[in-house]
């Protein structure tokens, strides 16, 4: 493959619709190779647009300052980071000749609770908890007692964890559905799924592209209010369990089709699989393997995307600890203790403008050569020593 220098007329352009700090370090993967890089977002001085060579602010769910931006960039690739985007902008860049990563239909599928379960559940039968979609109060107190309790309430479309809860009876029914009501996102509709008591649940992320499938090592992970809080490279898991986990994976990428890594979220009860979402794009609790892998899932994303080898070296066991701010300001601080700087601990501080109540604002990394839980461990002492102002 011949790579360019950016800002020539026949640079590799890559356009990110999404620019936190995952999009950061995709952006900063595709200029290692000399592609010129395009941000996107809803906001300035997002994390991406901070490493960019160029960005813009728009509105991401208006379909027509979506196309705008795209029809003046041309880029090679459009790569959507986010599930607020307008979809209908990514079905006319298709049908315009534009690339969407990993296609337009695998997005739409994804970024909607209702289409991605429907797709996984019913068209390709992969083994999932009994779910029902309401849009009135009423609706939802029927699927409790259809499902029973616990049961888990999430807005069909939204982020990082944002309107879940775990309604534990039906005096909970109220709650969980103002809160899914309150999140942003859409949550005209809602999804009521049985709550598995599951040992644990995984990332698997999976990367694809013309020269085959290639699997990550599984990484657990552990959520506070559907959003990680911690993940950790490998998890012991049986080796059963881990190939019904890979034939889940693939099975669902392939299905979606395109070019890409994916991170595809699953439920492990003993040696049993259960199919939870699916992102087609790096995944926040994959921030670990920029610690574990010689190459990160950021940096297989691109590759994929551009037809390179997939191949990589695994350093040994890792793990990470999400940052979430204490502070609503404008003016963000981020204070960490001069002893949290060892050979084995790398801090990554996004640089977001702004931070309220609960926002991830940094990332502490840490590893062992030979254990997930020494690595857990250590990440945990080391998420206590950064605090914000």
């Amino acid at each position: 493959m011949q790579f360019t220098a950016p800002l020539k007329s026949d640079s590799i352009k890559i356009m990110l619709l999404g620019s936190g700090e995952l999009g950061k370090e995709v952006v900063i993967e595709a200029q290692r190779l000399g592609c010129e890089t395009i941000a996107v977002d809803s906001y300035a001085n997002a994390p991406a647009h901070l490493v960019a060579n160029r960005s813009y602010v728009v509105d991401m769910k208006n379909e027509n300052e979506l196309l705008e931006v795209i029809r003046r960039e041309k880029p090679d690739y459009i790569l959507p980071e986010v599930e607020a985007i307008s979809i209908s902008a990514l079905f006319k860049a298709e049908e315009e000749g534009f690339n969407v990563i990993p296609n337009a239909e695998a997005v739409n599928k994804t970024m909607n609770r209702r289409n991605i379960r429907v797709f996984a559940c019913e068209e390709l039968q992969l083994p999932a908890s009994k779910y029902e979609f309401v849009s009135t109060f009423e609706a939802l107190q029927k699927a409790g007692e259809n499902i029973g309790f616990p049961c888990v309430i999430k807005p069909v479309m939204s982020s990082s964890g944002h309107g879940q809860t775990i309604a534990k009876s039906a005096d909970d029914l109220q709650n969980s559905w103002e809160v899914a009501k309150e999140a942003r996102g859409d949550a005209s509709e809602l999804i009521v799924e049985e709550f598995i008591t599951f040992d644990y649940e995984i990332t698997l992320l999976t990367v694809r592209n013309e020269t085959g499938t290639t699997f990550c090592e599984p990484i657990g992970h552990i959520q506070k209010d559907g959003d990680y809080v911690f993940s950790w490279q490998p998890i012991e898991m049986s080796e059963l369990a881990k190939q019904r986990s890979i034939d889940v994976a693939k099975k669902i990428t392939d299905g979606l089709g395109g070019r890409g890594l994916f991170g595809v979220e699953l439920f492990v009860k003993g040696d049993d699989v259960y199919f939870s979402e699916v992102s087609p794009r790096p995944h926040d609790t994959g921030m670990v393997t920029l610690i574990t892998q010689s190459q990160s899932e950021f940096a297989l994303h691109i590759r994929a995307i551009l037809g390179l080898s997939l191949e990589y070296v695994d350093y040994g066991c890792g793990a990470s600890a999400a940052y979430k701010s204490q502070n609503d300001t404008f003016n963000p601080s981020i204070n960490i203790e001069d002893s949290i700087w060892d050979k084995n601990t790398i801090v990554r501080v996004f640089g977001k403008p702004q931070s309220h109540l609960g926002r991830r604002m940094a990332v502490a990394l840490t590893f062992d050569k030979n254990s997930s839980e020494a690595a857990l461990n250590l990440s945990k002492k080391a998420i206590k020593k950064i605090t914000d102002i």
